[in-house]
């Protein structure tokens, strides 16, 4: 897979979205539209902490990074860690200002609950791949904390996790290129999305824009 150049680099928090529902992904990402719920402002609040990138904690052989900006070549993606606990071992990598040597371990922070899906799991993967690629280093853990449990779950990335990551990637700047946005697939999920007075799932999934548009201009 050829290196991506940094202007086509997409946004790798928007593999959540994508994974969640790719037309949710298109709204935002290609058409730039967003929109507040109590969900996203629920998120906002729980990443308050985690995204300031001036706090730096040093505990015993782990240091605490917050706010860590990442990103891949390979992949074509950009973004922030929440977190990255970089814990000292022998086979890590060395730490400008640090003695020894420490392995990145990317943390998420999440409002929820662990989700039935993989779209958290995508967006920890991305980010270990781009702390792979960055520090030229093997890595497999991360940990995504969810707010509504109080507690992180540990996620172990596989060679197959990689691959399916890259091609999820590899779709994503597909549409990117082509601005394409696609036809909306209606479940239980688009009650919680906060696009869906943008989306109007019912209605898209019902008729065409364009015979919508016709009704109403015939009233």
């Amino acid at each position: 897979m050829p290196a991506y150049n940094e202007e086509d680099f997409l946004l790798l928090s928007g593999i959540q979205h994508f994974n969640f529902c790719r037309r949710q992904w298109a709204l935002i990402h290609i058409e730039q539209q967003w929109e507040e719920n109590v969900r996203t402002l629920e998120g906002t609040y729980i990443h308050r902490k985690a995204d300031q990138p001036l706090i730096r904690e040093k505990r015993g052989d782990k240091l605490i990074v917050r706010a860590m900006p990442v990103q891949s070549r390979e992949l074509g993606i950009t973004g922030i860690c929440d977190v990255v606990e970089f814990i000292r071992h022998p086979e890590g990598v060395a730490i400008t200002g640090e003695e020894g040597l420490y392995l990145p371990y990317p943390v998420e922070y999440k409002r929820g609950k662990p989700k039935r899906d993989d779209s958290d799991r995508s967006q920890i993967i991305a980010q270990l791949m781009c702390l792979e690629e960055m520090l030229a280093c093997d890595l497999t853990t991360g940990y995504l904390f969810y707010n509504e449990i109080k507690h992180r779950v540990e996620v172990s990335v596989s060679d197959s996790d990689r691959q399916q990551v890259k091609e999820v990637l590899f779709e994503m700047h597909q549409y990117f290129k082509r601005s394409h946005t696609p036809k909306v697939k209606t479940g239980p999920h688009c009650q919680s999305c906060s696009l869906n007075q943008v989306c109007l799932p019912e209605l898209m999934s019902r008729r065409s824009v364009s015979s919508y548009i016709e009704s109403r201009l015939s009233e």
